[in-house]
């Protein structure tokens, strides 16, 4: 039964468990069912498919490493974090793992996980590790109100983002917002293009396109009359009707389905549209704030966003810089954050010494704004009042991430590496100027019985991978270094190889 989704009423949080062992998930959910209500998945794929169906976002999850079908590398766990605060960013997610050594626990903070807590461990600790990142999230809620959505930084980029916005807020024209995952786009929509516009006092609406089933988006965007499918018992607006003349917010535009760009651009074009299941046109006379954290034009020259749209969409466009490119901001976020937290939990803030504060400015954040605050709660809750040295803040910090924001793509190339079976033929090393020696190996492997070059070059690729992430430790950003490649390319053909028979 389709269902659009619903604004949360007060209720108990909702609490999402992902782990491969039935065990875990029922103790889990036993044990946490007094403060939360409870829903649980196995692996990323059926956590993403549950995500889809869900009619409100959890406001929590306890996310495992080890899913399937790599339940013995972190892998897995690393891209259902990206995955999950894509969508539904607000989600506060604390990894409980057994691959829990000092890099894989740095690299899923450095990734948006507020916290991570190795298995085994007592429920009742991390009842209180959940409930303090629920305050958290309370507190970062108020900070998205009108008073308080504003941009921090004293920085000549950031200067330059003012400016910008100023001069764009009280157009009626769309406005595309483009920076990296965790670096505050909502802020800019909300705090500088609506409530610094004449559009204060009407609707701020936001759908995060990447968080609601592809069935659901055309009838969440423009509604749906009575019986229009199954579910439907009532007629009921979208998000376009609801904002009336005040501003639509549509994050991770990147992700909407081709066939329903070609709907969102005639609105664009001309304000109109159609409930789902009507054929009466309606008027929409609200702004369009769109973001992405892709780059929308190497999108639209692969095929996967319509460049008419992106063109109307990018009337405007304005870009947030990373914290990396920030510099002293850093240290002004470190205060706003540090004061706020304190204030609202009623403790004394911690300090950094020399060294530890030399360390901040020097670290590039690769999760950005994210990644500074979930930083310092996790501080907070373990330094309330207390000076933070050097070694202290390390722990908290993915220097191996960091220095890979900073470096180019300049990998060493491992050695190739034998493949059982297939002695005749290198992993690689033959270039053109060996036509002879290429077709000897080739006429000796005609020989071979079922020989495939698809197999072979697969168990080449995944010999490569193996060794790179025995090498690291399982690290995969050390990994796609090694390899030359980035992050999300090596997850990509781990996925692919998994599959291969």
């Amino acid at each position: 039964m389709l269902e659009t989704p619903e604004r949360p009423t007060q209720q108990k949080p909702l609490l999402l468990i992902v782990d491969d062992d039935p065990l875990i998930t029922d103790t889990l959910g036993y044990s946490m069912q007094q403060a939360f209500e409870v829903i649980a998945s196995h692996s990323r794929t059926h956590c993403m498919q549950l995500m889809r169906e869900l009619r409100r976002p959890p406001e929590a999850a306890l996310i495992d490493l080890g899913l399937p079908p790599q339940p013995h590398r972190p892998d897995e766990g690393f891209a259902l974090i990206g995955e999950l605060l894509q969508n539904s960013p607000e989600m506060k997610i604390v990894v409980l793992s057994g691959q829990s050594d000092d890099s894989n626990a740095r690299h899923a903070r450095t990734i948006g996980a507020v916290d991570f807590v190795p298995k085994p461990c007592d429920p009742g600790d991390l009842l209180e590790t959940l409930r303090r990142a629920l305050t958290f999230r309370a507190v970062e809620a108020s900070q998205r109100t009108a008073a308080n959505a504003v941009l921090i930084g004293d920085s000549a980029p950031m200067q330059r983002l003012r400016i910008q916005l100023r001069q764009v807020a009280n157009s009626p024209f769309p406005v595309l917002i483009e920076g990296e995952s965790g670096s505050g786009k909502e802020i800019v929509a909300s705090g500088c293009l609506h409530w610094d516009s004449r559009r204060r006092e009407r609707p701020f609406l936001a759908i995060n396109c990447a968080a609601i089933s592809p069935t659901l988006v055309e009838p969440t965007l423009f509604g749906h009359a009575r019986g229009a499918f199954t579910g439907a018992a009532t007629a009921k607006a979208g998000y376009f009707e609801d904002a009336g003349d005040g501003t639509l917010f549509l994050d991770e535009i990147g992700e909407l389905p081709l066939e329903l760009q070609a709907k969102l651009l005639r609105v664009l074009e001309n304000g109109e549209y159609q409930r789902v299941g009507e054929t009466q046109k309606r008027l929409s006379r609200a702004r369009i704030v769109a973001a992405s954290n892709r780059d929308l034009r190497s999108e639209v020259r692969a095929g996967r966003f319509r460049a008419d749209l992106y063109h109307r969409l990018s009337v405007f466009s304005v870009s947030v810089p990373p914290l990396r490119e920030l510099g002293n901001d850093r240290l002004l976020l470190l205060d706003h954050f540090r004061q706020l937290y304190a204030a609202q939990t009623q403790q004394a803030p911690f300090r950094l010494d020399a060294a530890a504060e030399s360390l901040w400015l020097d670290y590039p954040f690769p999760g950005n704004v994210r990644e500074l605050r979930n930083i310092v709660i996790r501080l907070m809750a373990r330094h309330a009042g207390a000076q933070v040295s050097a070694s202290e803040l390390e722990s908290e910090l993915d220097l191996i991430a960091a220095t890979d924001s900073k470096e180019t793509a300049r990998a060493p190339v491992l050695a190739p590496l034998p493949v059982a079976g297939a002695t005749a033929l290198p992993a690689s090393g033959y270039d053109v100027g060996e036509p002879q020696a290429l077709a000897g190996a080739l006429r000796r492997l005609q020989q071979a019985e079922a020989f495939s070059l698809d197999h072979l070059l697969a168990d080449v690729e995944r010999n490569y991978i193996d060794a790179a992430l025995k090498l690291v430790n399982g690290n995969v950003s050390q990994a796609a270094r090694l390899l030359g490649l980035n992050r999300t390319t090596l997850y990509n053909r781990m996925e692919s190889l998994a599959k291969e028979p």
